[in-house]
């Protein structure tokens, strides 16, 4: 009971992590040119973190389709928290390293 609660608990704060990091970069976009180094450099580390971060979300899922196809099906909750955690990882990383 306890892993489904953990579960809520990190989609909440993947949640409220991404809202306060899309408004942290909307914020730099209005405040300083695209074409700035810095914001290229911001941009592009954005990107890239997101593909990383889908790429193992993705194995995750993977891995979780071929255990369920030899017999070994773990339950939703532990599924949904390996998915997640890669995005709350970088989600929560962005949103520290933004407020700076």
């Amino acid at each position: 009971m306890f892993d489904i609660w953990k579960v809520g608990i990190m989609a909440f704060e993947l949640w409220s992590t991404s809202l306060s990091t899309i408004t942290m970069r909307n914020h730099l976009w209005q405040t300083q040119p695209f074409f700035s180094p810095k914001m290229m450099q911001e941009n592009q580390r954005m990107v890239t973190e997101k593909l990383e971060a889908s790429m193992e979300a993705g194995l995750v899922m993977q891995k979780a389709l071929l255990n369920s196809m030899s017999g070994k099906q773990a339950p939703w909750w532990v599924t949904s928290q390996r998915t997640m955690k890669p995005y709350h990882q970088r989600s929560s990383a962005n949103s520290r390293r933004l407020a700076k």
